[in-house]
């Protein structure tokens, strides 16, 4: 009990320092973290791509140090898409995933959105079900990762 006590009393004071942006580009900060992460830690080569200049970009702030980011976008205004969620090591398990997640479902409520789809790395589908997303569809590799894509009505 004590651990789990101390684990939240992490949380709580993690939410207090943690705060967010969004930005028409892709920033520096979002670039290194997607680096980190898909690149140098998960062995991806293609993280970045043509959607990059049009998306829009979140970044996650603990206590000013940028540590999480996504991107999502739209072709329809209806239909939008998040991917490359990236969170540094260090700092999972602080729930910057789900607030990224949660901020860019905040925001996208303030628009004519209907339903998020998203194209989730196997293993950690799990993440996104807890955030209420549902799997649809076969399992899929992106580069040499199995995916699923997962949506969610807003």
């Amino acid at each position: 009990c004590k651990n789990d006590v101390q684990e939240n009393e992490k949380k709580r004071r993690s939410r207090k320092l943690m705060e967010y942006k969004i930005f028409d580009n892709l920033p520096q900060e979002a670039k290194d973290i997607r680096t980190a992460v898909f690149i140098d830690e998960q062995g991806f080569k293609n993280e970045f791509d043509e959607i990059d200049d049009t998306a829009k970009h979140i970044l996650i702030y603990h206590d000013g140090k940028a540590v999480g980011v996504a991107r999502f976008f739209s072709e329809d205004g209806k239909e939008y898409h998040i991917g490359r969620v990236a969170v540094l090591k260090p700092y999972r398990k602080y729930g910057y995933g789900k607030e990224i997640i949660f901020a860019i479902e905040n925001e996208l409520k303030k628009t004519n959105a209907e339903r998020i789809s998203l194209s989730a790395q196997t293993r950690v589908s799990g993440f996104y079900e807890k955030c209420g997303y549902k799997k649809v569809g076969e399992e899929y590799f992106d580069e040499f990762c199995p995916h699923i894509a997962m949506i969610k009505k807003l």
